[in-house]
């Protein structure tokens, strides 16, 4: 069946499976949303052992989702690697910085030589919670609102504006406002996912009150992240793109671009609905019932408005890495992408994925087979 499959399909079908990627690490983000809650929802060290010591035992799967969305993004759409990763530089070396001193925090927080005290490192996982995830939204958000390149006949990228990236979140402009409100909705979603998931995952009969606190954290934050949310709607709804005019690929600022793409693609606009009407309902659960499995609705909610995010930018004959710079050198899934031939052997090896989410299910279910208790903070394993 692969066989019989065009390039173009193959072209659709890899940023599908790039944007699956990406709207997992989204889910996973609860994990950078319990920390930047940490703070706010342990009043002693007991509680808040107990609430490292729960995302501990996850941080490596956000971590190593993201760097499982950027390798197949490197090879299927090797143009955009490039060009992103080789020009916006900054904003990725600050990103990368503070998932590298989330990894240091819960490897040393608790060391008996940890001359800096626990909480610096503390601090570092509210940087991780907080900038991390507004800067990867700020990035995300440039998939609409164009970044500062040019390309050259050799491909070689040219990035026109001095912050290297940082300019999706600093420069004083509409699109900025786009971008950062595309970064602030994912930071109050990931604490309101991170408060979901610990009320799932810890033993809170034992402490009552830090119950009562993460369920109110949990309404609270939703209710914060929906007027980003209708911002960025809206603002879609309005907003001009970047489309494929001809056969040639030349590419052209079309008024109200993502309205038709929702249009040509109603589906999008269910996945999307429906991930936010998932997302509610769990928080409401939450927030308002004893529920304590509310995290799977707000998770499966977060993966699809993450995936019609990520879909809607590309599909329909669209830029999605469009140039502020230089028109033509904006990126699409037809010229960004590699070879016809790397595409379909590549599709070959995600026949295995399946069996790949298949174990991580499984390992998951034995690490939540019981909740994480007070006495569980003291044993080796403890962060």
């Amino acid at each position: 069946m692969i066989e019989r499959l065009d390039y173009a399909t193959l072209q659709h079908l890899w940023w599908l499976l790039c944007s699956v990627v990406g709207a997992l690490f989204l889910a996973m983000t609860f994990v950078q949303g319990g920390q930047s809650l940490l703070w706010q929802m342990a009043k002693n060290q007991t509680e808040k052992d107990l609430i490292i010591n729960s995302l501990g035992r996850k941080w490596e799967l956000t971590f190593t989702t993201l760097v499982l969305f950027g390798g197949a993004l490197f090879a299927s759409f090797p143009k955009f690697y490039s060009t992103s990763f080789g020009g916006a530089y900054w904003v990725w070396v600050l990103i990368l910085f503070t998932f590298i001193v989330q990894a240091v925090s819960y490897e040393f927080r608790r060391k008996p030589w940890n001359i800096f005290g626990s909480l610096v490192y503390e601090g570092f996982l509210f940087l991780n919670g907080v900038v991390g995830i507004l800067l990867i939204g700020a990035a995300v958000g440039t998939f609409y609102t164009g970044s500062n390149f040019q390309l050259n006949d050799s491909n070689f990228v040219t990035w026109t504006h001095q912050f290297r990236g940082l300019e999706a979140a600093l420069s004083p402009s509409v699109s900025s406002i786009f971008n950062i409100a595309m970064g602030l909705f994912l930071v109050f979603n990931a604490r309101t996912l991170g408060a979901m998931y610990l009320i799932n995952n810890l033993e809170l009969s034992e402490v009552p009150e830090m119950e009562t606190r993460l369920r109110s954290a949990c309404w609270q934050n939703l209710l914060l992240s929906l007027p980003f949310c209708l911002l960025i709607v809206g603002a879609l709804l309005f907003m001009r793109g970047y489309g494929i005019v001809d056969a040639k690929g030349t590419i052209e600022i079309v008024s109200f671009k993502y309205l038709r793409n929702l249009l040509a693609n109603p589906w999008l606009l269910g996945l999307l609905v429906v991930g936010l009407g998932l997302l509610i309902t769990g928080a409401w659960k939450t927030a308002k019932t004893s529920e304590t499995r509310g995290i799977w609705l707000g998770g499966i909610g977060t993966v699809l408005i993450g995936l019609t995010v990520l879909l809607l930018p590309a599909y329909n004959n669209t830029a999605f890495y469009p140039s502020k710079a230089d028109l033509q050198s904006s990126l699409t899934i037809y010229n960004a992408s590699s070879s016809y031939y790397t595409l379909k052997v590549m599709t070959y090896v995600a026949l295995a994925i399946p069996f790949v989410l298949a174990y991580i299910a499984y390992v998951w279910r034995l690490m939540n087979r019981e909740k994480i208790r007070i006495e569980d903070t003291g044993d080796k394993a403890a962060y």
